[in-house]
């Protein structure tokens, strides 16, 4: 793994959550700072801290990302929820970036990566798939016209039908307490 470069979107995905991380401990300090200097304020700080605490976890989690030789890691789709659930203190980019990490994470070529780098899956490269062998034309089948039938009279219908009978119902069974 160690010769191996990186894929791109993984990269993506380190870069967006080492800004991400930046941004929301900025947002986190800005929202506490402001929420303190107001008298009701002080009852929202728990809420306040919350994007700083992801913040955090962002920046540990993009430092592992960049890391060489790579450490054996999962995907982080944790992190990327609670980026795009950030949206309830404001923080509309951290939302964005946790969207598009989700995208990213379900791409074939980041699971790929993330299997190899914990051993699941063997070091070589994938192999396109062949290409499909041409099949044979369909041959159209032959038109075959139907006699057109002689239009019916339309009149009373028969009363000589008869209606089919009820079927037979057996008793029920009564469960005993």
């Amino acid at each position: 793994m160690n010769t191996q470069q990186k894929p791109t979107l993984v990269q993506v995905i380190a870069w967006m959550t080492l800004v991400s991380g930046i941004v929301n401990l900025f947002w986190g300090f800005a929202a506490s700072g402001t929420a303190l200097a107001t008298v009701v304020g002080v009852i929202c700080v728990p809420i306040t801290i919350l994007p700083t605490i992801l913040g955090i976890f962002e920046l540990i989690y993009a430092a592992k990302l960049f890391s060489n030789p790579p450490q054996a890691m999962q995907p982080s789709t944790n992190i990327a929820v609670f980026e795009i659930a950030s949206v309830l203190t404001g923080n509309i980019f951290s939302m964005a970036v946790g969207i598009l990490a989700l995208v990213f994470y379900n791409d074939t070529v980041v699971k790929d990566y993330f299997a190899r780098l914990n051993g699941t899956l063997p070091s070589e490269p994938a192999t396109p798939p062949a290409p499909p062998a041409s099949l044979p034309e369909p041959e159209p089948s032959p038109v075959m016209e139907e006699p057109a039938a002689p239009p019916a009279e339309e009149g009373p219908a028969p009363e000589s039908e008869e209606k089919p009978a009820k079927p037979k119902r057996a008793p029920r069974k009564v469960a005993k307490k």
